[in-house]
């Protein structure tokens, strides 16, 4: 696997990552020495949700970590720029910019309210544009510069097109403007890659859903996405970049083949925008 201590000293801005596929990645980074600010909403603990911005910080500080926390909106510039700014002045730079709030709604587009069509696009693709923007410059500066955005490969299957259109488009858009920032700033340096699980994660999103239970036994833990995606942020910028990543396969070209340990039994629930065969 790549070289880890390349993670060291460096300083990762993500957004959303006060629990489940966040908090693995910020864990894991700064396991491996990584800086990490924290732009998230829960402030306060969700009455059905575990972990606030706060308990992540603890956790990343418990593995050994350096943390900021910034209670904020992906949406808003101002909150955004309060993320960057703690992280210039707290570690001095941006390294890694990592694309992780996200939300969700899968309703047939008849029953879909306006309020969650518009929340999808402005979290997921303004959200994701809103902090890269403002990464941007410092992560120029980086000798390893890289935005990672937690999003699907373009699957244009119509199953998947017309599976929930409204948040397909959401989580594409995340992906068409990080493919396109690798274009943009190929010259500079700075890579622009997605990532996204082979199968279901054992998140309290997963959990929530009508047969939680059931999806929970055949969905893998947070580690595997975290563990990826340390992987991707440790290679060169320059030889890395403009690519749709999945989880699974970024670890086996890695050399960890037995993926076991991160559960999902034998026949792990394929994930959203993912063809099986």
């Amino acid at each position: 696997m790549s070289s880890h201590n390349a993670l060291t000293d460096r300083t990762m801005v993500i957004s959303g990552a006060s629990r489940g596929i966040g908090l693995a990645i910020a864990t894991a980074a700064a396991r491996q020495g990584a800086n990490v600010v924290l732009l998230a909403k829960t402030a306060e603990p969700h009455p059905r949700l575990k972990g606030t911005v706060h308990t992540a910080v603890a956790e990343i500080e418990a593995a050994g970590g350096k943390a900021v926390a910034v209670v904020g909106d992906v949406r808003k510039e101002s909150d955004v720029a309060q993320a960057i700014e703690a992280a210039v002045e707290r570690f001095g730079g941006i390294d890694f910019c990592v694309n992780n709030a996200s939300a969700i709604a899968t309703e047939p587009t008849e029953q879909l309210s306006a309020k969650k069509y518009d929340l999808m696009q402005e979290i997921n693709c303004r959200g994701t544009f809103l902090l890269t923007k403002a990464a941007l410059p410092y992560l120029r500066n980086s000798p390893n510069g890289h935005v990672l955005t937690i999003s699907p490969p373009l699957n244009m299957n119509p199953y998947w097109l017309g599976a929930h259109p409204a948040y397909t488009l959401s989580k594409y858009g995340m992906s068409l403007l990080t493919l396109g920032f690798a274009a943009e700033f190929a010259e500079a340096g700075v890579a622009a890659n997605c990532l996204w699980p082979e199968t279901f994660i054992a998140t309290s999103a997963v959990a929530h859903m009508p047969d939680g239970d059931t999806l929970l036994s055949s969905s893998r833990s947070p580690e595997i996405m975290a563990d990826a995606a340390v992987e991707i942020l440790s290679r060169p910028a320059k030889d890395t970049t403009g690519r749709c990543f999945i989880d699974a396969d970024v670890l086996v070209e890695a050399g960890k083949t037995d993926l076991s340990a991160y559960g999902g039994g034998e026949n792990p629930q394929w994930d959203l925008f993912l063809d099986k065969d």
